[in-house]
């Protein structure tokens, strides 16, 4: 469902963007012991590519960040969270930062992977947003 604010994602289109990402990283030459991610949009992507990808350990909100672990987001957008975690990981360029959308428009850094472009720059609302959503629209 769309409206002119905002892109509505249901579970649906996140379990094919989930199976679209495990397929593009395990089709990769890497092979990752564990995930890593933000508390804020990132655990509820990272629960599902781990089960998916048969990773069992979740690492959240950590100082510092391995290049060996895969780096799991719900969405490129302005590249703030990147910069942010590309500051923390001991060797940017093997990063790997996966994400359900990416942001169309943006420069994407060799280290994204993502499922699935935005059409437009409407503010995508995931199922694990929509209460946080409506509070700042009222």
């Amino acid at each position: 469902m769309f409206n002119k604010l905002s892109q509505y994602v249901d579970w649906s289109e996140i379990d094919e963007m989930v199976n679209t990402l495990s397929n593009i990283i395990s089709k990769s030459s890497r092979t990752f012991t564990n995930i890593t991610t933000i508390s804020r949009g990132g655990l509820i992507p990272s629960r599902l590519l781990a089960d998916r990808l048969g990773i069992s350990t979740i690492l959240v909100d950590q100082k510092a960040i391995s290049s060996k672990t895969l780096f799991v987001d719900d969405i490129f957008d302005s590249g703030k969270t990147f910069k942010e975690i590309l500051s923390k990981v001991d060797n940017p360029s093997n990063l790997v930062f996966a994400t359900l959308f990416a942001r169309c428009g943006k420069t994407y850094p060799p280290q994204l992977t993502y499922a699935r472009e935005t059409e437009d720059n409407t503010y995508v609302v995931f199922p694990w947003d929509i209460i946080e959503f409506q509070k700042d629209v009222k």
